[in-house]
Parts: structure tokens; C-alpha cells; sequence
């Protein structure tokens, strides 16, 4: 696979670090004992009313249409993009095993940043699913058809997993010879690169550039698809239309809100607010809570 790859390079050029360590969250065990009891309710209900709804869409032949088997795609994204990070994180605020290998740090990073990448796609996906419903209804089903549907499902996944692997190759292949304390509590981009020693003008470059691919197209695609229908909506006569089209759209409008102010704030804040008490906490948010 291609994770495998990268993970198979040449060990000359790669690294000194044999580990990191993760700081998580440093605090007294009472507080750790809450925040345990505080991550792994929020894993439990993830995964569990995710799974709820890939099971119903998977089980049920009416919600075998589009706008639900994306809604499908997406949950089942959800649980292993939690299942990514939480469970190292549960594990630490016990037992304060903190060490994680590089080849762990790695995996960890391909697979968080692959299912991100699925995620800003899907969601690109799931608004423009909506644009041909509201706007074009009556050639919707006929554009939207079973084919197209199964093609863009499949083309998120496949363009999060090859935007990942060009990230994670870059970085893996970087010279990290020491400090290996990761002030976070997994391996993200940004508390990675940092520990590099090397020059990362090219690096930066890349992630930046890959980085503005994933994130700026699927954002372009959703406002325009949104701007389309707000005012297709402002258009129907009746306030009982408008009010049945705004609400197909209204949760997934929630989710693409939260999801791009914590992703703009992460990788796109000023250096005046360069804090990692603040990265850590829109961090839970973005990788838990959404």
C-alpha cells in the first residue's frame, strides 16, 4: 500500500528519533481522571451513533439514495477518525505511557490526515448532492443516478488517501536528530515539523500547497453550491417550502461551519496566536466533537 511505501524508505536520510513523546494534557490525576471519563464518553457516543447510522442506511433499501449513502460515507469516516486518536489519548491519561514510536507517529499522522482530507471532500460532495436537489430537482435523480453516486464516494476517499501520502512522504522523510517531544496529544503536521532539523522551505511549501488543494477546492465547491441555494430557496413562494428545503441542508451546514473555523484555526491562524493551549483545545473539537 502506500502507506507501506513510505513507511519502507531508506533509513540514511530518515531519522535519529527512534520515538516521540506526547505531552498530551499535563495535569493532576484528578483532573486527568476527568478528562479520561470526558474522552471516552465522547469516543463511546462517536462511534456508537455513527455506527447506528451506517447500519440504518446499509439496512434499509429507502435510504438507498443519495443524499443518505453519502450520509453513510461520512459516518463511517467518523468512527475511525476518532478511533485514530482517542484511544492513544485514553491510554496516556492512565497509565502515562506517552512514548509513541516513529513509525506509530507516522501511521497515526497518514491515517488522521487521509480521513481529514475524505472528510472536506465528502462534504464538498454531500453540498453540491443538495445544489442538484433543491436547484435542479426534476433532472436529479436522473444526474445524481446510482453510478455518479458511487463514483464520488469513492473519488473522496481516494483523493483523501493520495493527498495524505504525498503529505506524510515529505515529512517522514525529514531529519528529526532531537528534541522528541510532541506538545500535543497525537501527531499532527504542525508539532511534527517543528522537532525537524532540516531545512523545511520545501517541505512547507509542499504541505502548504497540498494543503491549500484539499481544503480551498472542497470549500470553493461548497459556498458556490450554497450561494445557488439560498437563492433557489428565497425563491419558492410558499415560507413552508423554504422552510422544508433549508432544513435537508441545515445539518450538514453545521457540520462544514464547525469543521472549516476549526481547520482555518489550525493550520491558517496568525503566529500572534501560536498557542498550543488554544491549538490543543480547537484540536478536541476538530478531531472529536465533529
Amino acid at each position: 500500500s502506500s502507506f507501506c511505501m513510505i513507511l519502507s524508505m531508506p533509513s540514511d536520510n530518515l531519522t535519529h528519533v527512534v520515538e516521540f513523546i506526547l505531552v498530551g494534557f499535563p495535569a493532576k490525576q484528578e483532573i486527568k481522571l476527568l478528562l479520561f471519563f470526558i474522552f471516552f464518553l465522547a469516543y463511546v457516543l462517536t462511534v456508537t451513533e455513527n455506527a447506528m447510522i451506517v447500519v440504518l442506511v446499509w439496512t434499509n433499501l429507502q435510504l438507498h439514495k443519495p443524499m443518505y449513502i453519502f450520509l453513510g460515507n461520512l459516518s463511517f469516516l467518523e468512527i475511525w477518525y476518532v478511533s485514530v486518536t482517542v484511544p492513544k489519548v485514553l491510554v496516556s491519561l492512565v497509565t502515562k505511557r506517552q512514548a509513541i514510536s516513529f513509525t506509530g507517529c507516522m501511521a497515526q499522522l497518514f491515517f488522521f490526515l487521509a480521513l481529514a482530507c475524505t472528510e472536506c471532500t465528502l462534504l464538498a460532495v454531500m453540498a453540491f448532492d443538495r445544489y442538484l436537489a433543491i436547484c435542479n430537482p426534476l433532472h436529479y435523480s436522473i444526474i445524481m443516478d446510482h453510478t455518479l453516486c458511487t463514483r464520488l464516494a469513492i473519488g473522496s476517499w481516494v483523493s483523501g488517501f493520495l493527498i495524505s501520502t504525498g503529505k506524510v512522504y515529505f515529512i517522514s522523510r525529514q531529519t528529526y536528530c532531537g528534541p522528541n517531544i510532541i506538545n500535543h496529544f497525537f501527531c499532527d503536521v504542525s508539532p511534527i515539523l517543528k522537532l525537524a532539523c532540516t531545512n523545511m522551505s520545501v517541505v512547507e511549501l509542499v504541505d502548504f500547497l497540498l494543503a491549500l488543494l484539499i481544503f480551498l477546492v472542497p470549500l470553493i465547491v461548497i459556498m458556490v453550491s450554497y450561494v445557488c441555494i439560498i437563492s433557489a430557496v428565497l425563491g419558492i413562494p410558499s415560507a413552508q417550502g423554504r422552510h422544508k428545503a433549508f432544513s435537508t441542508c441545515a445539518s450538514h451546514l453545521l457540520v462544514v461551519t464547525v469543521f472549516y473555523t476549526a481547520s482555518l484555526f489550525i493550520y491558517a491562524r496568525p503566529q500572534a496566536i501560536d498557542s498550543f493551549s488554544s491549538y490543543k483545545l480547537v484540536s478536541v473539537v476538530y478531531t472529536v466533537l465533529t
